[in-house]
């Protein structure tokens, strides 16, 4: 089992690349006040395993995907969406931080 607490999980985050450090990835709430920048990664995570993300395009439009999520007993969150997956190892969650391990 996880020691990850799932409902802290379930909402809307963003990439806050500006805090990114060796080898971890931070996202924060999608309401967070981030510097301006050309566009960022996001997905939100439901509480019955829906997925739904968003990335900037090569054209500066956003990219919609819709999926499903599930996080593993030893951590790993995955997103599942069309096109492929991905898998991180969530280091910290917390009601306005996510740190993945990518």
């Amino acid at each position: 089992m996880s020691e990850f607490d799932t409902d802290a999980l379930q909402q809307r985050w963003t990439h806050s690349h500006e805090e990114d450090a060796a080898g971890l990835s931070v996202f924060r709430p999608s309401g967070w006040n981030f510097p301006r920048s050309r566009g960022r990664r996001s997905f939100e995570l439901g509480p019955n395993g829906s997925l739904l993300g968003s990335r900037p395009d090569a054209d500066d439009t956003v990219a919609s995907t819709v999926g499903h999520w599930r996080l593993s007993g030893d951590g790993v969150l995955e997103l599942d969406e069309p096109g492929g997956s991905s898998r991180m190892q969530v280091v910290e969650v917390a009601a306005d931080k996510l740190v993945v391990r990518r």
